[in-house]
C-alpha cells in the first residue's frame, strides 16, 4: 500500500493518539526527547494546512499538539539544566540562570557566615565579661 492522498493532493498521514502525559517523557533520553519533538512538529503542520483546506477544523487537536511540544520541550529544558548544574556544581562561579533568583538587596546581603563571625577581641571581652545574672528578692 502507498501513501494516503487527500482530495487536494495533500499527503494524508495517521495521527498520534490523545495528550502526552510528562510522566512518560521523563524516562526517555534526549535523542527520543527530539524526535517526538519532530514528530509532534510536523504532525502540527499537517493539521494547521488540513484547518485552512478542509472546513472542519481541528482546533482541539491542535491545542492538544502545542501544548504536547511544551511538555516536550519543558522537560528537555529541564534535564539540560540539571546536566549543568551537575557540572558547575564546586566551581567557583555558576552562570546567572542558574544562580537563585532572589531580590537584589537579598544578594547584595552578607552571607549567614559572614554575618556570624566575631573579631578576636569582641569574643574574649564577651568570654571575659558575660551578662550578669542578678537574683531578684521576691517582695
Amino acid at each position: 500500500m502507498g501513501p494516503k492522498f487527500g482530495s487536494f493532493g495533500i499527503l494524508l498521514i495517521t495521527m498520534s493518539s490523545g495528550k502526552i502525559k510528562a510522566g512518560a517523557l521523563w524516562p526517555k533520553s534526549k535523542e527520543e526527547l527530539t524526535k517526538q519533538l519532530n514528530d509532534l512538529k510536523t504532525e502540527l503542520g499537517q493539521l494547521r494546512i488540513q484547518k485552512l483546506v478542509s472546513s472542519g477544523a481541528k482546533l482541539n487537536k491542535i491545542h492538544d499538539l502545542r501544548k504536547s511540544i511544551a511538555r516536550v520541550l519543558t522537560i528537555i529544558n529541564a534535564k539540560q539544566r540539571a546536566q549543568l548544574r551537575i557540572f558547575y556544581k564546586g566551581k567557583k562561579y555558576l552562570p546567572l540562570d542558574l544562580r537563585p533568583k532572589q531580590t537584589r538587596a537579598i544578594r547584595r546581603r552578607l552571607s549567614a557566615e559572614d554575618a556570624a563571625r566575631v573579631l578576636e577581641k569582641t569574643k574574649k571581652r564577651q568570654q571575659h565579661f558575660p551578662l550578669r545574672k542578678y537574683a531578684v528578692k521576691a517582695a
